[in-house]
């Protein structure tokens, strides 16, 4: 009995775009091998048709034939000699890998605050105008005091809110004296209450309370 040996994808070549499948493969390294450069460009221009029609999704992007075109050159190798409407992609150009993109350094002195509490403590500095001052920094306060909350729940110092809001300000911003905090309490419950809202039920229930008030208004 003749031993058949199987035709896996893991012992064919490598495909260059992978995406246009391998009989797309096949028909450009068989343009590769006409002599005749006019049969060659007819062979061509048939593969971008079928090539345009495997992937509709590129008509979309703009000169959609051009990269179809690149295309065809980039997976022949750059080794198909027809004439394309097109210039030629640049080997290197593709080859060249993109440069790393650098983070942001944001050297935050306390994380936990996040660097939007900083943002504003300096557009609070920069203020001039009395009690608009006076009220970002209210804001300012109790924001701090409920970000730190987010991370411990358990207790929460507003001695050590005023200290870091003297140190994160660099003794720029000062509360007035008749200032209280929001109490723990009051910012979890309504932590508590946003949340319950945002669930399906809290939502449902919004709706209803909405529809009653409105036949009220209207009725």
């Amino acid at each position: 009995m003749q031993n058949i040996e199987k035709d896996y994808n893991t012992r064919r070549p490598k495909m260059v775009i992978p995406e246009y499948g391998r009989n797309i493969q096949k028909m450009i390294d068989h343009a590769m091998t006409v002599e005749n450069k006019e049969e060659r460009n007819k062979i061509a221009n048939a593969i971008i048709s079928v090539m345009g029609q495997l992937n509709p999704h590129l008509r979309d992007i703009a000169d959609f034939k051009h990269k179809l075109w690149d295309h065809l050159f980039i997976i022949s190798d750059f080794k198909l000699d027809v004439d394309s409407p097109y210039p030629l992609p640049d080997r290197e150009a593709i080859a060249k890998k993109p440069e790393k993109l650098a983070y942001p350094e944001n050297n935050i002195r306390f994380k936990h605050y996040g660097k939007t509490i900083e943002n504003l403590i300096d557009q609070a500095i920069l203020l001039e105008e009395k009690e608009e001052k006076n009220a970002l920094i209210r804001i300012i306060a109790n924001l701090m005091k409920k970000t730190y909350l987010t991370f411990n729940r358990d207790s929460v110092n507003d001695e050590l809110i005023l200290a870091d809001l003297k140190t994160l300000s660099q003794g720029k911003l000062q509360l007035e004296d008749t200032f209280e905090f929001l109490s723990t309490d009051e910012i979890l419950s309504v932590d508590k209450t946003k949340k319950q809202s945002n669930t399906p039920r809290g939502k449902k229930n919004n709706n209803q309370r909405s529809k009653s008030n409105f036949k009220k208004r209207r009725y």
